[in-house]
């Protein structure tokens, strides 16, 4: 909770929430929710948003991690501050989530669901070796949908 003030100014970045909250913004007791979600999350599965820092300056980067979803198999969610795009903190954050959900926690499968339209979180997921699964349209938007097997993260290396 201690970091509220910059993961609500994340979430509150025009080219984040454009994807993540179908271009809403939140408020803050709405961050806080989110938050509090999470904690209660990790306590209850021992999952929830993990944040990751920029190492040159230790300034909030982005987040990772796993939700619980109307489906039965924890989704993944993940997000980068815009000025830091394109530098593979989102792959490398979501690799090390996918590695403690199946090393540790013992979880079989994890899935995704994404905006049709947001080519650079497709290309994240496929990089990470999620397979698409199927393609429904929500509330208007044409969402993606993606898995990844425990076995398939076992047979796969990253650079």
């Amino acid at each position: 909770m201690s970091d509220l003030d910059a993961v609500y100014q994340l979430w509150s970045e025009a080219a984040v929430r454009r994807f993540l909250f179908d271009d809403r913004q939140i408020s803050l007791e709405e961050a806080r929710s989110f938050i509090d979600a999470s904690i209660v999350s990790f306590a209850k599965h021992g999952y929830g948003i993990w944040l990751f820092f920029e190492h040159q300056n230790s300034h909030l980067a982005g987040f990772s991690g796993l939700l619980n979803n109307s489906q039965e198999l924890p989704g993944i969610i993940f997000g980068t501050q815009p000025q830091f795009w394109r530098r593979g903190y989102a792959r490398e954050a979501t690799v090390s989530i996918f590695r403690y959900a199946f090393d540790v926690l013992g979880l079989e499968s994890i899935v995704a669901d994404v905006d049709e339209s947001n080519e650079a979180s497709i290309r994240t997921l496929e990089a990470l070796g999620m397979s698409r699964t199927r393609k429904a349209l929500v509330n208007g938007h044409p969402l993606l949908y993606y898995e990844m097997q425990s076995s398939a993260l076992l047979n796969r290396k990253f650079n």
